[in-house]
This record gives structure tokens, C-alpha cells and sequence, in this order.
């Protein structure tokens, strides 16, 4: 017996209850022209080897550059970086007025976020709507601070727990 497919609104609202960090997914193409795109379906895989996924919809211009192979890096959002979150998340030119650096893979890295994880692409698998990317992490980087956080379709910060004393 199979069961009813629900109500793609529905599902969106569902999914919107659990809570996700930012991360901007980044990577150069070909010819060395950086590209980017704001991604809240993030995950680590596995600790041995250190993989990671990241979903994109099939109708994201940044998915032709992935291949098996490329390299691309994850900027995990720090609680300030709503501004750089947003400018990602539109169709624009958006390393335009952004600060941005080369990471250890040639993929761009943005000053002050969280965490940095540089990988090569391992897997592609189609579900859905979207692809499946799974990267193997190469060299990872972290600092301290609060996340971006992303709850009922609106950015959110976490509140430090001051119970513990």
C-alpha cells in the first residue's frame, strides 16, 4: 500500500519547523570567474572518509560547474552575515561588492565566516527536484561565534544559554 503524496505547500511549511544553519556554497569555474549560491540543505556524511552533502535544485545555474572532481568549499554563516546570505540568495551579480579570499582548493572563501569546509566532488545523485553533492572535505576551518539560523522561512539567532552558571 502506498501512501498519498501530500500537498507540496504542505511540505514546505513542515520542513520550515526544522531549523538549518546558512551556508553559501562556492567554487571557480573553468576559467577562474567565481560562483555562488545560498544553500540551507547542508549535512556531514561521514567522519572516515570526511564527507559532507549539499542539495541543489536542478534549475540552479551554479549546478552545470559541478562535475566529479571540482572543487567547491561550504561557508558555514556566522549570526551577522544575513546581508551576505541575502545578496547569495538573489540573481545578480553577486561577487560584485562582496569580500572574498582563495581558499586551500581555489574555491572562495568569505572573511568572517564560522566555518569553511573545502572539498572535491565525489557523487552527484539526481532526487527529485534537486541533485545530491557529495563532497569529500579536504581542509576544514572554524572560529568561534553563533550561526545564521534559518526557522519557519525567516533568518533567526540562536540565544546563548545563560542557565549554566
Amino acid at each position: 500500500m502506498s501512501l498519498p503524496i501530500i500537498e507540496q505547500q504542505l511540505f514546505r511549511r513542515v520542513c520550515g519547523k526544522f531549523a538549518t544553519g546558512i551556508t553559501i556554497l562556492t567554487l571557480c569555474d573553468a576559467a577562474g570567474a567565481p560562483h555562488g549560491m545560498t544553500v540551507n540543505s547542508f549535512t556531514s556524511v561521514s567522519l572516515d572518509p570526511p564527507l559532507i552533502l549539499v542539495c541543489i535544485d536542478l534549475k540552479a545555474r551554479l549546478l552545470n560547474q559541478f562535475i566529479t572532481g571540482a572543487r567547491f568549499a561550504v561557508n558555514i554563516l556566522h549570526e551577522e552575515q544575513k546581508d551576505l546570505s541575502a545578496t547569495f540568495a538573489r540573481d545578480c551579480d553577486r561577487f560584485e561588492a562582496v569580500d572574498w579570499d582563495t581558499g586551500k582548493s581555489g574555491a572562495p572563501i568569505f572573511p568572517g565566516v564560522l566555518a569553511t569546509l573545502e572539498c572535491a566532488v565525489t557523487q552527484i545523485v539526481q532526487a527529485g527536484d534537486h541533485v545530491v553533492v557529495v563532497g569529500n572535505v579536504s581542509h576544514a576551518t572554524w572560529r568561534e561565534g553563533l550561526p545564521l539560523i534559518y526557522f519557519n522561512s525567516s533568518y533567526r539567532a540562536l540565544r546563548p544559554d545563560t542557565s549554566a552558571s
